[in-house]
């Protein structure tokens, strides 16, 4: 099955990199990396005098986690099965000697390896823009692997999730939006265990925390009730998996119609 699952992950890997949605979500991604210079530009203009990593986890981790990642997962995981009905390819698909867990498995892989490159290209960069100063230090990089290492749990997770809507709904991108941009963006600033039922909760409860020049902590921190590190990074690897199972198991037996 792993041979199986390479040959797929290869045929959607470099088929996704030359597609118009690509290069769509790269310009989203860079989008980052201007607002990075743009604040770096105001900074050095005297108007700003928050430390970089404060101005980095307060205003681009927000955008990163609460916005691309989510927009990533959503509309590369819901297309898993909805874009060869669309293009009238999926018996074409299908009819390979190929078993249909290991086609949901390589495209996965193949758009998750898209999406990372997107990502942690942008969380690097703009990263840098603001942080690449005369005293920074080699801890510095460590603390941007941290940041990147956290968003791509959450990309994984939103992925797998939004895969099995793909594999599950005739219309997965309407109850991916409200989930994603409704349920995720309120939930986690609910008090109490409530906001456990959220993706988000987990992400925010691995990331450093910096305080700005007043003592406070930037808006992703708002009630924030951290779960312990370790069992977060355990219930995210968890939803991964279990959600990419439930798209796996849903593919091999349902059947998927065309619509005129």
């Amino acid at each position: 099955m792993i041979e199986e699952i390479r040959r797929v992950f290869s045929f959607y890997f470099f088929l996704g990199k030359k597609s118009g949605r690509a290069r769509t979500f790269g310009l989203l991604s860079s989008a980052a990396v201007l607002m990075a210079l743009v604040i770096r530009a105001y900074r050095l203009a005297g108007h700003w005098t928050e430390d970089g990593q404060v101005v980095f986890q307060n205003f681009l981790m927000v955008f990163f986690l609460q916005f691309l990642i989510v927009l990533l997962g959503l509309f590369y995981g819901s297309s898993l099965v909805v874009e060869e009905l669309d293009n009238r390819t999926l018996p074409y698909l299908t009819c390979r000697p190929l078993r249909r867990a290991a086609m949901v498995m390589g495209k996965y892989l193949a758009y998750l390896s898209l999406t990372t490159i997107m990502l942690v290209s942008a969380v690097w960069l703009s990263y840098l823009v603001l942080n690449l100063e005369a005293d920074f230090q080699l801890r510095d990089l460590g603390t941007v692997a941290r940041y990147s290492a956290v968003l791509w749990l959450g990309l994984a997770a939103y992925l797998a999730f939004f895969s099995f809507l793909g594999t599950w709904l005739k219309k997965p991108i309407l109850v991916g939006l409200a989930f994603g941009f409704g349920w995720e963006s309120v939930i986690q600033y609910f008090p109490g265990t409530t906001q456990k039922l959220s993706v988000a909760h987990y992400l925010k409860s691995l990331l450093p925390q910096y305080a700005s020049s007043s003592g406070k902590l930037g808006f992703l921190f708002i009630r924030l009730e951290p779960t312990r590190p370790w069992l977060a990074v355990l219930i995210l690897a968890g939803i991964t998996v279990a959600f990419l199972a439930l798209a796996c198991l849903i593919f091999s037996y349902k059947e998927y119609l065309f619509e005129d």
